[in-house]
């Protein structure tokens, strides 16, 4: 058995009818280059077969303890069914992005069961072309992104003929029965000593980071505290940062994508030249994720623009950040921490909003670490297991419904510039497809593959009437800043 940490189970916590706690990856395949030109449900159950036992969280399911008295556990599931976790569908060939993303939004707005592990494989037919698609969902509880990728380095091949795989054992073990209520009680009493012990060990971490928290700039009193700690820095002589963080502490302005969200989604995915993204950043001398956050910038100002909503005040973006170590990998669950940043939506010339982007990423970055890598997993700590389930969707709800703790979320996670293959079939595209909760109802996240940055845009169906706009301000902004840099030679 392995219990989860108190941030695992944040992500089963805050789930309910409209918030789901799983994240996926749609990737678009080639299957001409695989044996047969097939990539079908019986190839990809074939190379689950061969590797699972390399995959232990793909057989965790999860276990309660009686009453919420504890965290909860994962334990190997004895009636794993292989078959129940990968499905095949289509949509009428031959079929374009727009239908495939239907499919996705309705695949992905269906909640896991937890009586089962807790993630399934949909093989989607039917593609312009005779590509096929791998919509991977899985539960945020048991991954994170870095995690992820490791799964995902185990099912991909850098070559088409494949790779050698360390062979299943000869022999093994058939999972033990489901422990018994009546056990899984004993043990959360036995644990109940240890919750207080738990909270006072996250005691100065939290403290000493509270104000970096998601949210906390929602909380009475905590921006007074950001601008008394910036007005400090200053007049120490501090460098000009401390303007930068002030800002970061501010309470970000309301958009029509900060309000609870529905139980429907809208997804949105494209690509962007990386080429084009690295000979910006050159022209610039800034870094790739400055260019991202500020090509998503961008593609919010005009999609607000056009809906009469942009703010005077910059919008404020959470952007997800790995602290997981080396001798972490392998580890499974989640090692995150997260940096609050605004981004520059209210400035009008290309060239300027990149320049603060960097500064306000820069800045991000300097505070964020000094901060403790287990901030987020401290800070949940405090909250009794018994409570931390109705705590979090009640919160997440409270701050919805007045003002926003940030507006959306921002990932870009850097990937692979070579090839990868499933079952022989080349992979064109990855696009990530991932969480919205109440009060935030964007969600832009990054993923870079081969010569390409790939775009998955995921929205509340009621607050987001377009998500295809967001890559075209994207694109757009990437051509501005290519314009500009040209002149600039």
């Amino acid at each position: 058995m392995r219990q989860l940490s108190t941030l695992d189970a944040q992500f089963l916590n805050v789930e309910s009818a409209r918030i789901y706690g799983h994240v996926a990856f749609l990737g678009i395949y080639d299957p001409t280059t695989a044996p047969g030109g097939k990539l079908g449900g019986a190839e990809v159950k074939q190379l689950l077969e061969d590797r699972l036992h390399l995959l232990p969280p793909l057989r965790w399911r999860l276990v309660q303890v009686p009453l919420g008295l504890d965290l909860p556990y994962w334990v190997d599931d004895p009636d794993f069914d292989l078959e129940f976790h990968i499905r095949e569908t289509a949509i009428p060939a031959p079929g374009d992005d727009r239908q495939l993303a239907e499919t996705v939004q309705r695949v992905f707005g269906r909640p896991l069961d937890r009586g089962r592990p807790l993630w399934e494989l949909y093989v989607i037919h039917g593609l312009e072309g005779g590509r096929v698609a791998l919509l991977t969902k899985i539960h945020h509880s048991v991954v994170d992104g870095i995690s992820g990728n490791e799964i995902m380095a185990v099912l991909l091949d850098p070559e088409p003929t494949g790779r050698y795989v360390e062979p299943k054992p000869a022999k093994t073990r058939p999972a033990p029965p489901l422990p018994r209520d009546r056990d899984m009680l004993a043990r959360g009493l036995r644990g109940i000593p240890r919750q207080p012990l738990r909270a006072l060990r996250s005691l100065p971490t939290t403290i000493a980071g509270f104000t970096d928290l998601p949210g906390a700039n929602a909380l009475p009193g905590v921006p007074t505290l950001s601008h008394v700690y910036s007005a400090v820095r200053r007049t120490f002589g501090a460098d000009e940062s401390a303007g930068v963080l002030e800002v970061t502490k501010a309470r970000p302005p309301k958009t029509p994508f900060n309000g609870p969200v529905s139980a429907h989604r809208r997804f949105a995915f494209g690509s962007l030249s990386l080429d084009s993204v690295r000979q910006v950043r050159r022209e610039f001398g800034t870094t790739v994720n400055d260019v991202v956050v500020t090509l998503c910038a961008g593609a919010v100002r005009d999609w607000l623009i056009e809906r009469d909503a942009l703010p005077e005040d910059p919008l404020v973006a959470l952007i997800p950040m790995s602290v997981r170590k080396r001798d972490e990998r392998g580890a499974w669950g989640n090692r995150i921490s997260m940096m609050i940043v605004p981004i520059p939506t209210n400035e009008p010339d290309p060239a300027e909003r990149l320049r603060r982007t960097h500064e306000y990423l820069r800045s991000a970055k300097e505070r964020h670490s000094a901060l403790p890598a287990s901030l987020l997993t401290d800070a949940t700590a405090f909250i009794p297991p018994a409570v931390a389930s109705l705590a979090a969707r009640n919160t997440v709800d409270i701050l919805s419904r007045t003002r926003p703790p940030l507006n959306l979320v921002i990932s870009n996670v850097p990937g692979p510039r070579t090839s990868l293959y499933c079952a022989g079939a080349e992979m064109v595209s990855n696009f990530p497809v991932s969480v919205i909760v109440d009060g935030v109802g964007l969600n832009i996240t990054v993923v870079s593959y081969k010569d390409r940055v790939d775009f998955g845009i995921v929205g509340d169906r009621e607050q987001i009437d377009d998500a295809w706009a967001f890559l075209e301000g994207a694109a757009h902004a990437l051509t501005e800043l290519e314009e500009i840099g040209k002149t600039r030679r």
